[in-house]
């Protein structure tokens, strides 16, 4: 009991707003993720779907063999800053970045963290320690995981949620063989009938069985899928350009939470509504500079510059066409040029149309080119069949 104390308490200072201890014993939830993985809804993140990610995930003896506890923290990622569309005639564009990204990317500074943590537990046995630790990298169910270490229920958005702190957290575990002293599972559900993530979700991707279909989600089509954003889909997704929030957003539990931001997200809070006009005048030298330590950098350019696209055409501010005219007509990336043609037919007017009538004669990519027609077809009044 004093060494389990003692850990907790060096994982306060060292910045963790939730530290819980649980056993590695199997998850009883593994099977509801092999059925998700059946289902597809993982969409293109296909390194959830392997033979290895389907048989540990759920067992961390697996992934550890001498794993005899797991320690799960939570680190309070920036409150996000409730940013709407901007008037359509202003002259500034904004967008929206999910709260965890306003930030220090955490695969940078959390592993650092963790390996202190393990270097104090080691001091204090006075031994080396078989560990592994994880942060939102391994094959293990770390919501569940969390859970059972009694930092607070999965609600109806899937999202972790503490009954004080809220939801906005990242979490991260070390695997350890070390037995130390569990503590008791969170086990009241407390979103009771609230289905306000539900039903505020845009793309409705929140499903009744507290998953989600990851092919409807706005942070993984602004994140983890790589090519062309299903059509159908863009107009939902508002101005997010990486990730979402919107379901925290709208939880109750969350409207009261007081945990400090950690430090390491106070540093770029205005990362939070950048101004995508800055953003497309980005060189890809400059982009890997400006995002080199921030989540942003998972995008990569061509990944951004597709979502401000997108967010451009859905605010519809004819402000944005000249920087959108310029990315159909000379960037290098197919898949941008051809979201900047679906952008320029959603705001419309001649400028547009004269742009998109010129990549139907200069465009050699099929893909693009079929946008740029798709994009014309919304205005007939100015389509003529070249």
């Amino acid at each position: 009991m004093e060494l389990t104390q003692a850990i907790k308490t060096y994982a306060s200072r060292s910045g963790f707003s939730l530290v819980g201890i649980t056993t590695c014993d199997p998850l009883p939830h593994g099977q509801t993720f092999n059925d998700w993985l059946d289902q597809g809804r993982q969409g293109e993140m296909q390194y959830l779907a392997t033979t290895r990610s389907r048989w540990c995930r759920a067992y961390p003896e697996r992934i550890l063999p001498e794993c005899r506890s797991v320690l799960v923290f939570g680190v309070r990622c920036a409150t996000p800053v409730l940013k709407k569309m901007d008037d359509p005639t202003s002259q500034t564009i904004h967008g929206r970045v999910a709260s965890y990204a306003c930030g220090a990317d955490y695969h940078v500074f959390l592993p650092a963290r963790l390996k202190r943590m393990i270097e104090f537990i080691e001091d204090r046995v006075g031994q080396s320690i078989p560990s592994r630790w994880y942060t939102d990298t391994g094959p293990i169910l770390e919501r569940e995981l969390a859970q059972r270490a009694g930092l607070g229920w999965i609600g109806k958005n899937t999202c972790l949620i503490h009954p004080r702190l809220g939801s906005y957290f990242l979490l991260a575990e070390i695997l350890l063989g070390l037995n130390l002293e569990p503590d008791p599972p969170f086990t009241v559900d407390q979103c009771g009938t609230c289905t306000r993530c539900i039903q505020a979700c845009p793309t409705g991707c929140i499903l009744p069985d507290r998953t989600l279909d990851a092919r409807r989600c706005i942070s993984y089509l602004t994140i983890e899928l790589k090519n062309s954003i299903p059509s159908e889909l863009r107009p939902l997704m508002g101005n997010w350009v990486f990730g979402c929030d919107i379901c925290q957003q709208v939880c109750p539990w969350n409207r009261f939470a007081t945990s400090p931001v950690d430090p390491a997200f106070e540093q770029l809070v205005s990362q939070s509504a950048p101004d995508l006009m800055e953003e497309l005048a980005l060189s890809t030298p400059e982009f890997s500079r400006k995002y080199r330590y921030s989540p942003l950098s998972r995008a990569k350019r061509r990944g951004l510059f597709r979502n401000i696209a997108v967010a451009l055409g859905n605010q519809g501010n004819p402000a944005a066409v000249d920087s959108l005219v310029r990315l159909l007509e000379a960037d290098p990336e197919p898949v941008v040029r051809g979201h900047a043609a679906w952008a320029l037919g959603q705001i419309g007017g001649e400028k547009a149309t004269q742009a998109l009538k010129g990549a139907v004669r200069a465009e050699i990519d099929p893909q693009v080119l079929n946008e740029v027609k798709n994009a014309l077809n919304k205005h007939l009044d100015y389509y003529e069949e070249e």
